[in-house]
């Protein structure tokens, strides 16, 4: 009965570190040493999360989108693959979020109702 406890509580440890690394990345990654030097109003760490916050949430919600859809759709993930490479390439092309969404979306659409 040890065993399962210990395993238990293993796995609540490891799952726990999983998500707190999987919140922590979007930060870390799109982290700026500005946000470090605060001139003690706090206008440098705010201007930090009105920059940061948009892309963070994006890259979040892009992940779960990708994840949930590879656990979908194992058997075709082509589509996907294409789709999130054009959204890729579309933003950094014209840098544009409604274009690189709209465009992505449409194009995964496009491709799912060709191929099945």
């Amino acid at each position: 009965m040890m065993t399962a406890t210990n395993e238990a509580l293993l796995l609540v440890l490891v799952m726990g570190g999983v998500i707190f690394f999987c919140r922590v990345f979007p930060l870390l990654f799109f982290r700026t040493d500005n946000f470090l030097q605060d001139s003690g109003k706090g206008a440098v760490f705010i201007g930090f999360v009105e920059k940061t916050v948009p892309p963070v949430a994006m890259t979040v919600l892009a992940f779960n989108a990708i994840a949930g859809s590879f656990g979908e759709s194992a058997r075709q993930p082509l589509p996907l693959v294409i789709a999130v490479v054009f959204t890729a390439v579309a933003h950094l092309w014209r840098r544009n979020a409604l274009i690189s969404i709209f465009g992505g979306t449409g194009l995964y659409i496009l491709l799912n109702a060709l191929s099945g």
